[in-house]
């Protein structure tokens, strides 16, 4: 019997960001049982360089560095930058006396979310819509018929593609906000 779409597609992606949110909540009340919380403001700089790190897969991609096979370096940087992320929101925990560490917070469970998209979901996306396309010709349906079947398919593929539009800038901004808390840390303290 074939899996539904939800258990197929979704659930790896809601696995993997729960999987994130638990660990952090489990590390977070480790540090607490224990009275290790100051272990937490280390936690921050340790994650941010892992996920600057994670950048040597932009970088070859980019063709700026030549070392590495990018399929390797792919993977480097998911599980290094979602390590990364951890520590960092470990780092964050439950503040609410600065407005821009949570803002940086936000956007880096938001860049998180969207480099989820792109592993699971677009793959998926595209096993599927190349599953029905294949099911379809099979049933003996005309190129035009198929095109049409697939039609809502197709354009919410194409849709889906362009997660990198939203990945980079959601980054950056990321990015952006974590050098500012680092600055006001520096300055204010």
């Amino acid at each position: 019997m074939k899996k539904s779409v939800f258990i197929k597609y979704f659930l790896p992606f809601l696995e993997w960001y729960l999987l994130l949110i638990l660990t952090t909540i489990g590390i977070d009340y480790f540090l607490h049982r224990y009275q290790m919380v100051f272990v937490g403001r280390y936690f921050g700089f340790i994650g941010t360089v892992l996920i600057l790190v994670s950048f040597i897969y932009s970088l070859r991609k980019r063709k700026i560095i030549e070392i590495g096979s990018p399929k390797k370096l792919l993977l480097f940087h998911e599980y290094i930058a979602w390590i990364g992320s951890i520590l960092i929101l470990v780092h964050a925990g439950i503040h609410f006396n600065a407005i821009l560490p949570w803002l940086a917070v936000i956007m880096l469970l938001i860049n998180v979310a969207s480099g989820l998209i792109g592993k699971y979901i677009l793959k998926k996306a595209n096993e599927s819509l190349q599953e029905k396309r294949i099911e379809l010709i099979r049933q003996g349906l005309s190129e035009i018929e198929v095109q049409n079947k697939l039609f809502w398919d197709s354009i919410t593929y194409d849709v889906l593609k362009k997660w990198r539009a939203f990945h980079y800038p959601i980054a950056l901004l990321f990015v952006l906000l974590t050098l500012l808390h680092i600055i006001t840390i520096i300055i204010y303290t």
